[in-house]
């Protein structure tokens, strides 16, 4: 920019983004840190059946939260978490209610049409 530029008040364009300070990406990294410890003691401890499981699944998705909630700037941006995190399994969920209702109404026919068989 000259300096002509700048006595004629002319705009100074400005780097677009945003800034977080580091302490809460050591904080992150200090909880994904735990997170993954807290996951391979699960295996260590021998923790087994739906305990184990539930542990494994619930350490995963915290840690894929944070990772989504961070490190891509969900959390600050309320209508980009609804549309790329809850949008999609809502629509899961919706297609997997048709495709039960379809079952039951096919199971339902065959029922009827073939008899309930000897």
């Amino acid at each position: 920019m000259s300096h002509a530029a700048i006595a004629n008040n002319q705009a100074i364009p400005h780097a677009e983004g945003q800034q977080h300070p580091i302490r809460l990406y050591l904080v992150v990294w200090f909880w994904l840190f735990v997170l993954s410890t807290c996951s391979y003691l699960v295996d260590y401890f021998g923790f087994q059946g739906y305990l184990r499981w539930f542990l494994i699944l619930l350490f995963m998705l915290v840690k894929a939260g944070l990772i989504v909630a961070i490190f891509m700037h969900m959390a600050w941006e309320r209508r980009t978490l609804i549309c790329a995190i809850l949008l999609p399994p809502v629509a899961v969920l919706v297609f997997v209610g048709i495709m039960v209702f379809e079952a039951n109404y096919t199971l339902f026919t065959r029922l009827d049409f073939f008899g309930a068989g000897s």
